[in-house]
């Protein structure tokens, strides 16, 4: 049984004021934290990339020796972070 926790009125109204960057970077902390730096399970995701910028991306990934796909989602985490 896990325990219940009861939060103060005025940190409740602390959390309402944070911005999303604040609320990201607070999940994000208290993931590593928690000893998942990043969580293994992945989502399919489709989306629509110009095939120009894809054939591009691909190529600069090839040549740094990245798998285009891992390239992706590094940038993506990089973008989160920041």
């Amino acid at each position: 049984m896990r325990p219940v926790q009861y939060f103060s009125d005025e940190y409740l109204e602390q959390c309402r004021s944070m911005t999303p960057t604040e609320i990201l970077e607070f999940v994000e902390s208290f993931r590593i934290l928690h000893g998942e730096p990043h969580s293994s399970k992945s989502r399919l995701i489709s989306m629509k990339v110009p095939e120009d910028l894809l054939s591009v991306f691909r190529q600069k990934a090839k040549s740094e020796g990245i798998p285009y796909q891992t390239l992706i989602k590094k940038l993506m985490r990089s973008y989160v972070e920041r």
